[in-house]
C-alpha cells in the first residue's frame, strides 16, 4: 500500500519528465506509447528498463530527467473533481491530528482524494480509514486517483456515499475511532455525531477555507463542552532562490490555502477548566445584527475621548501639510 515502486521502470507505472526548460509531463508508459512535444518524439521503450533518476533523450536530442512521481508531485497533477487539500497542509493535518499506524479514521469530504492517500500512508495496512463523500461522481474520482497511485483500493480504505451526519452513527460504533478530519463547508453540522464517535483524547480536525468559518466552528466545539479548547493555525510556504551569491525569497510563495483548527476529545462527563477570557459572542443567525460588531470580532473598541483626541492629532498633521487651509473651506 506504499505507492512506491523501485528497480528499473515497468510498463504501468506513471513517470515524471523534466523537459529542457524545466516543464514537467507525467506520463503512464506502454510498450507503444510516445510522449510527443515540439522539441521531438520520446517513446516509452526507451524509459522502459531504466533506473529510477535516468536521463533520456528525445528525438530531437533533447534531454529529461525521468523520476517516479512523489505523493506531493502526483496529488498536484491527479485529475481533479474538486479542489485538493494541498501538501503543506495535507502534511500539518498528520501531525496536528497525530495519525498514527493502526489508527482508524474518519475523514470528510473525501474530494479528489489527495488527503485520503496521505492518511492512507500514515495509518499503514493495520489501519481503518473510512471517507465520507455527498457526492458519488467526486467518490468515483478519488477511488481511481486513490487506485492510480497505490495500484489497488487498498483494504484499510472505504468509501461511504453520504452525510457524515447521517452516516457516521450507522457506520462505525461510538468511542471507536482515533482521529476525524472535516473538510467540508460546514463543520459544526457534524460535530455531535464527531463527539459520539470519537475516543476519550481523540483529536477532531476541521479544515476551512475563510475566517468566518473558523470562528463559527471553534465557538461551536466550545459551546458543546465536550472538547478541549480548540487551536488554529493555517501554513504558509515560501520558496527560495539559490543559485551561487543569489540568494533570495521566491517572487511567488503559496500562502493561504485554509485554516485548520484542532481539539481533543473529552473523556465522558469530564468539565473542562474554566478559562478566563474577554466575553464574546458566540450565537449565530443571519437575523442577530448585533453579531458583527468590532467587539464580537475581537477589535479594541475606542472610547469618545479617545476619538476626539485622534481627530485633533489627525488635524493638526493635515494643518501642518496644508498650511492650516485643511478644513477652512
Amino acid at each position: 500500500m506504499s505507492g512506491r515502486w523501485s528497480g528499473p521502470f515497468r510498463v504501468g507505472e506513471r513517470v515524471q519528465l523534466t523537459g529542457p526548460k524545466g516543464r514537467l509531463h507525467t506520463v503512464t508508459l506502454r510498450e507503444d506509447g510516445q510522449l510527443h512535444t515540439h522539441h521531438g518524439v520520446l517513446a516509452h521503450r526507451d524509459i522502459i528498463g531504466m533506473p529510477d533518476g535516468s536521463v533520456v533523450v528525445g528525438s530531437g536530442g533533447h534531454e529529461y530527467l525521468a523520476l517516479r512521481p512523489l505523493l506531493r508531485d502526483f496529488v498536484m497533477s491527479m485529475p481533479r473533481g474538486a479542489a485538493i487539500v494541498y501538501p503543506k497542509d495535507a502534511a500539518q493535518i498528520v501531525a496536528d491530528a497525530d495519525i498514527f499506524p493502526g489508527a482508524t479514521v474518519v475523514e470528510a469530504g473525501v474530494g479528489s482524494g489527495a488527503l485520503a492517500l496521505w492518511l492512507l500512508r500514515a495509518i499503514g495496512p493495520e489501519g481503518r480509514l473510512v471517507s465520507f463523500e455527498r457526492r458519488e461522481d467526486f467518490a468515483e474520482v478519488a477511488r481511481a486517483n486513490v487506485a492510480t497511485f497505490l495500484g489497488e483500493e487498498p483494504p484499510a480504505w472505504r468509501v461511504v456515499v453520504g452525510d457524515l451526519a447521517e452516516a457516521l452513527p450507522t457506520t462505525l460504533e461510538n468511542g471507536t475511532v482515533d482521529r476525524v478530519v472535516l473538510d467540508m463547508l460546514a463543520p459544526w453540522d457534524c460535530i455531535d455525531v464527531v463527539a459520539d464517535a470519537l475516543v476519550p483524547g481523540g483529536v477532531v480536525v476541521c479544515y476551512v477555507a475563510t475566517a468566518t468559518q473558523l470562528s463559527r466552528v471553534a465557538e461551536y466545539i466550545r459551546g458543546t463542552g465536550l472538547f478541549t479548547e480548540p487551536e488554529a493555525n493555517e501554513t504558509m510556504v515560501r520558496g527560495w532562490h539559490v543559485e551561487g551569491l543569489a540568494v533570495r525569497p521566491d517572487h511567488r510563495m503559496v500562502a493561504h490555502t485554509g485554516f485548520l483548527l484542532t481539539a481533543r476529545r473529552l473523556a465522558p462527563g469530564a468539565v473542562l477548566p474554566e478559562r478566563k477570557r474577554r466575553a464574546s459572542k458566540s450565537s449565530y443567525g443571519d437575523e442577530d445584527v448585533e453579531l458583527w460588531t468590532p467587539g464580537a470580532v475581537g477589535d479594541r473598541e475606542i472610547t469618545d475621548k479617545n476619538l476626539r483626541k485622534r481627530v485633533r492629532e489627525a488635524q493638526r498633521a493635515a494643518d501642518a501639510r496644508t498650511g492650516g487651509t485643511q478644513g477652512s473651506a
